[in-house]
């Protein structure tokens, strides 16, 4: 049996990921589980750890206990939630689940729902453990995304993350904790992009520990291309328009690169007046002012079938994310046939293949972010770009593809074998 745990169920791109391929292994006939903080909708073979409203509390507890932990070393409150220093979490290596498990298979386990010393009481056990990494956590001193600091590479310290960095602050203690918790583990460390696996392979903490690339994976029957005249009439949205997509993100974390979204809006407009702008995802009330094309903000959407919807209705969508792993948004909207720009980062490029299915820009430039969206435009008439974009999504992240792959790794894993 394998057991994934997730801090999220439905929400956020990890636990999208995570629930994703647990629903893909259950359909491939794998005897796959679920075992999160709460259950955002009751489905098979998911299982919440709260099961009553006090646990839920305690939950609650946990999660603003780490976050308390933490606010005396942050430097400013934007970067709140991008450092984990894993103080609080549950002991589940006495849960049910986790004793009937074969292998343990790890998502994104912070806020509150693991902690290193859970994370020690698990590993105790001696199962195997597959770890899908969604971002730079594992190898890191407590960053979630190193932001150019290379400290991970040889021993973190000096943090550019805290008010106070030092020679033994808390990202200098966190790697120690980690570096005891690695020692000894059967442990096999899974990247969705080949960009996160060379870090990891490089990174000081895991550069021992066996490293493989293995996408996320997409339900290709639920996110295919639809029509989409008649999905922009449904939508009350213009069909005359080129509709330009910004998707799934926090308009404020300076991460996911909005200003640069809006400055190449403002270049295109100068030479064009054919393209409006749909944007879903959290966004404040002003975010929009000043706008330099028409935008139709669509609120947050957590809907499938309704976001399948929205990016049918799309000409392409545009990530243009300054880190990033191996963007959902980039891979549901490709599955749907629309055309992805994003910028040369992360795990991009290798969904992306530059004037194939999309375009590649060059990074923090909102000029060739312009370009990109020009390129699509101009080159997508026949609607060739988006025949290549749905056939990368079928070729390289369909479920049958990704389930393969995991399930050829748990079964070297319950053998035993040492190399994968």
């Amino acid at each position: 049996m394998i057991l994934h745990l997730s801090t999220f169920h439905l929400e956020g791109g990890a636990g999208v990921a995570a629930t994703r391929l647990h629903r893909a292994l259950l359909r491939s006939g794998e005897d796959s589980w679920m075992l999160i903080p709460e259950v955002s909708n009751q489905e098979e073979n998911v299982k919440a750890l709260a099961t009553s409203k006090w646990d839920s509390r305690v939950a609650f507890f946990r999660f603003v206990s780490e976050r308390l932990h933490f606010l005396p070393y942050e430097k400013d409150s934007s970067i709140r939630f991008a450092f984990s220093p894993a103080a609080a979490g549950a002991d589940i290596s006495k849960h049910p689940l986790v004793q009937k498990a074969d292998i343990i298979h790890l998502h994104w386990i912070n806020f509150g729902f693991l902690s290193i010393v859970s994370l020690e009481k698990l590993f105790s056990l001696g199962k195997p453990i597959v770890w899908t990494l969604h971002d730079m956590w594992a190898f890191t001193g407590g960053c979630h995304y190193s932001r150019g600091c290379d400290n991970y590479l040889s021993h973190c310290q000096y943090c550019p993350y805290l008010a106070k960095p030092g020679q033994y602050d808390i990202s200098f203690s966190q790697f120690e904790e980690k570096a005891a918790l690695y020692k000894n583990t059967n442990m096999v460390l899974v990247s969705p992009s080949n960009w996160l696996t060379e870090l990891t392979r490089k990174a000081a903490l895991t550069q021992n520990i066996p490293a493989l690339n293995i996408p996320n994976c997409i339900d290709t029957n639920l996110f295919q291309p639809l029509n989409k005249a008649e999905i922009r009439n449904e939508l009350g949205l213009p069909v005359d328009k080129k509709l330009i997509l910004f998707a799934g993100a926090n308009t404020q974390d300076p991460r996911k690169g909005f200003l640069y979204f809006k400055e190449a809006l403002e270049n295109y407009a100068q030479q064009h007046d054919d393209a409006e702008v749909l944007i879903f995802g959290k966004a404040t009330g002003n975010s929009f002012d000043s706008f330099p094309t028409p935008v139709h903000y669509l609120g947050k959407i957590s809907e499938p079938q309704q976001m399948v919807k929205v990016y049918n209705a799309a000409d392409m969508i545009v990530v243009p994310s300054l880190e990033d792993n191996l963007p959902n948004t980039i891979m549901e909207a490709m599955a749907c046939g629309t055309p992805a720009v994003g910028f040369a980062t992360g795990g991009i490029p290798e969904m992306i293949n530059h004037q194939v299915n999309g375009y590649v820009a060059e990074l923090k430039s909102s000029e060739s972010l312009s370009e990109g969206i020009s390129w699509v435009i101009r080159e997508n008439f026949l609607g060739k770009i988006s025949e290549s974009a749905r056939k990368k999504v079928m070729d390289s992240y369909s479920e049958k593809v990704v389930t393969t792959q995991y399930s050829k790794l748990y079964e070297i894993l319950l053998k035993n074998k040492t190399e994968v």
